[in-house]
Parts: structure tokens; C-alpha cells; sequence
């Protein structure tokens, strides 16, 4: 489908582009759609026309969200057409090409050069790892890898598999390719807040599905390397003890990390949900409420159960957020009896560099202790979320309570001062 950005289209946008940038912007779009049919390339399976108006739909999206200026919106499209057009001309440097191929359509047309360098920036900004700087950068980043949070991200890492194959000389294993993809999802995060917000959720989804994939498909691999011998009838495998698939339960490490620290992000959005509530009705109390209790006593009771209310409310989500952090230190007979988890800040942030290298060296030559540490580390997280998730159930009832209590309370004040 063909992103184009017509002036019917503008109306639902409030006239984002004035005439000048909205006649550029259709001269851009003509070029790039040029480039790419004059210079076509069967083997771009993925970076192609079609992605790229993709990438253009979604910076609209971002940038309609945070209400870009006119120069703003179009230094946003125009990069987000040519980020990747270099790749018709060099596939191991395409951001710099496409960045030069952007600024010499632009100056022909009589652009600004502070635009124009805005614009390369966001181009240089997609090269990964992504790094970009402010928010045009930071939108472009994101439309460019839209796809990741969306329920069109296995289709589209299909065909970047399919891409890389057409160019690589070695077949592409799909479980390697899984596991690079799993990296790639695992350090990504998308940079604006309405990104997070849109796409976090079903990436993280995605990745959760191809780690489960992963796992069963390492089971698999290692029952099929076993001997015959150690296979039962049914061709289910006798289980040894150096059976256990290595790649399999580290994915599940993975997986439970990240579940956890999933649930422990949204502890925390609860939490600030109940501060910030009750912070709110505080001051509307403190300011408003309480300097007219002269003149109505009988409100005197409800106003300050509700004080009390929302005081309670908000130590115990304070409790539930406020961290708790450990000495920082360990001894060698810790390390020699596997006592100290090395994966926590907690236990080592007061040791100096070479105390805790040699602790790590130590951790990683053991397989024992190294899994016995994930282990702990997946067992505190649980402790510590169980913590929050129980003092967040009290601040919650407390809360729905407390304010039945409160309506109640002002009824029945309201109604006795009527009679």
C-alpha cells in the first residue's frame, strides 16, 4: 500500500504541512519512489518501497501524537523516506548514502541547511544500535522499527531473514537467526513515550514467543542427538543428570527474568496511579475543604476520615516502591561457600573492581555456582515483587474502602444537617 501525503489527508491532521513543504514533501516522495523502481533489486525482500512507506505511516502517527510544527513534520518525513534509500547503493553504509542523497535533492530544491542537517541527523540516527538525540530523532528511530511491537513483526522478520540470505553466501540457520533476533529484541526499546506506551506490550509478546520457540526447539535438538539406547519406547529420553539443555534453561532465565521485571514495572505504575490520586485529593482537601470547616462543623468527621484515607493510602504505596538496598559487600569465604549472588547490584556496589572481577571470575568458570546465582536472582525478584504486590493490595482496599466510607460519611453528614 502507498503512503502518500495528500491534501485531503491534511484536513484529519489540521493542516499539519503549510503549501511549501506539502509540494516538497509529493517532489520527495516522487523521487524516492523513482529510486527505488529505477534502481529495483529482487533480492530486497525487506528493504524496499513497501517498508519504506511503512516507516513513513508510522512517523505520521508519532509525530500527529506530539503535534509536530510544519518544519518539524517534514524534517520527520523526509527522513523517514530516504533512511533507507543508501541501501540501493551500499548495503554496509547506507545511512551515510542515504543522508547524502537527502541533502543533495533538498539544497537543489533551495532548503535550509539547519534543515537539511536535521534531517541527515535523523537519517544517522536509524543506523544501529540506534542512538538518537531529541525528540524528531528519537520518532524516526521508532517508526523505523515500528514493526517490532505490532502483529506483523514475524511476517516481517521472515522476509529480513529471506533479505540476508539473498546476500549472504552461507545459509542462514533459522535457529541462529532466532537467537540474533531474540538479542535484538531483548536491548531494543523503543524512545518516545508514546512508543512505549503503543508497542511495548506486543513486543514484548513477540519476544516472549520466539524464546518459548527456542526452548522447545533446543529440547528437541538435544533429544535427536541422543543415542538410541537413551530413548524409551515411546521416544520419550531417560533424563540424565547432564541431560539438561543449556541454551534452553538460560532462555528460561530469560524469560522469567524479564516476566518479572515486567511485573515489577507495572507494581510501580500502580503505585504512582495511587500517589499521584491521592496526592491530588490531598491538596484539593488542604486548600479547599479545610477553611470551610468553621462554617460547616458537621463536615468535620468525614473530611478528616478522608485525610486519613488518603494518607494511609499513599504510605503504603510509598512502601511499595521505596527500595531497599542491601550492605554492598562480600568476603571470599562467600564466594568459596556460594553464598553471595553476584548478578545483584546489592552485593558487590561497595567492593571495589578487582575484588568483585575475581568473585565473577569465579562465578563464570563454576556452572554450579553460576546457575545456583540465577536462581537466587529469580528467587528475590519473586520475594521482592511479592512484597509490592502485597502492600499494594492493602493501599488498593484501603483506598476502594476508605473512600465508600468517605461518601457515606458526607451523605449521612449532609443529610442530618438537612433534616
Amino acid at each position: 500500500m502507498q503512503s502518500e501525503i495528500k491534501p485531503s489527508s491534511l484536513s484529519d491532521r489540521r493542516n499539519t504541512y503549510t503549501m511549501n513543504y506539502r509540494e516538497l514533501l509529493e517532489q520527495l516522495r516522487t523521487h524516492v519512489t523513482w529510486l527505488f523502481r529505477a534502481n529495483k533489486d529482487q533480492r530486497f525482500l525487506y528493504h524496499n518501497l513497501e517498508h519504506t512507506e511503512h516507516v513513513v505511516e508510522n512517523a505520521v502517527k508519532l509525530g500527529n501524537h506530539y503535534q509536530l510544527s510544519d518544519q518539524d513534520f517534514f524534517i520527520v518525513l523526509s527522513a523517514s523516506w530516504f533512511h533507507d534509500i543508501g541501501y540501493l547503493f551500499s548495503t554496509t553504509d547506507h545511512e551515510a548514502k542515504g543522508s547524502e542523497l537527502c541533502a543533495e535533492f533538498l539544497r537543489d530544491k533551495g532548503l535550509d541547511s539547519d534543515v537539511v542537517e536535521k534531517i541527515k541527523g535523523c537519517i544517522m540516527a536509524t543506523k544501529m544500535p540506534q542512538s538518537p538525540i531529541g525528540l524528531l530523532q528519537e520518532i524516526v528511530c521508532d517508526a523505523d522499527l515500528f514493526h517490532l511491537g505490532t502483529s506483523s513483526f514475524k511476517e516481517r522478520n521472515k522476509l529480513m531473514r529471506q533479505e540476508a540470505q539473498e546476500f549472504s553466501v552461507k545459509k542462514i540457520d533459522k535457529d541462529v537467526w532466532r537467537e540474533k533476533t531474540i538479542g535484538l529484541l531483548s536491548k531494543h526499546y523503543f524512545h518516545t513515550e508514546y512508543g512505549r506506551e503503543l508497542l511495548s506490550q506486543k513486543k514484548a509478546e513477540n519476544l516472549e514467543e520466539l524464546e518459548k520457540k527456542s526452548i522447545n526447539q533446543t529440547s528437541v535438538a538435544k533429544i535427536d542427538n541422543l543415542p538410541q539406547e537413551n530413548k524409551n519406547d515411546q521416544g520419550k529420553v531417560k533424563k540424565g543428570k547432564g541431560d539438561k539443555p543449556e541454551r534452553g534453561v538460560e532462555t528460561m532465565f530469560r524469560i522469567t527474568s524479564t516476566n518479572h521485571q515486567r511485573l515489577s514495572d507495572m507494581a510501580d505504575n500502580k503505585a504512582h496511579i495511587m500517589i499521584s490520586t491521592n496526592s491530588i485529593i490531598l491538596s484539593v482537601i488542604l486548600s479547599l475543604l479545610l477553611r470551610k470547616l468553621e462554617d460547616n462543623p458537621h463536615l468535620i468527621i468525614p473530611t478528616m476520615l478522608l485525610l486519613i484515607i488518603c494518607v494511609v493510602t499513599m504510605v503504603f504505596s510509598i512502601l511499595a516502591t521505596r527500595p531497599s538496598i542491601p550492605e554492598g559487600k562480600f568476603t571470599a569465604e562467600d564466594i568459596q561457600q556460594k553464598r553471595v549472588n553476584l548478578l545483584f547490584f546489592g552485593n558487590f556496589y561497595r567492593m571495589n573492581l578487582p575484588d568483585y572481577e575475581k568473585g565473577m571470575q569465579a562465578l563464570m568458570d563454576d556452572r554450579d555456582f553460576l546457575y545456583g546465582s540465577l536462581i537466587k536472582d529469580v528467587y528475590a525478584q519473586g520475594v521482592v515483587l511479592g512484597r509490592k504486590y502485597r502492600l499494594l493490595r492493602i493501599a488498593y482496599n484501603v483506598f476502594m474502602y476508605g473512600i465508600i466510607a468517605s461518601v457515606l460519611a458526607f451523605s449521612i453528614a449532609v443529610a442530618v444537617i438537612t433534616m
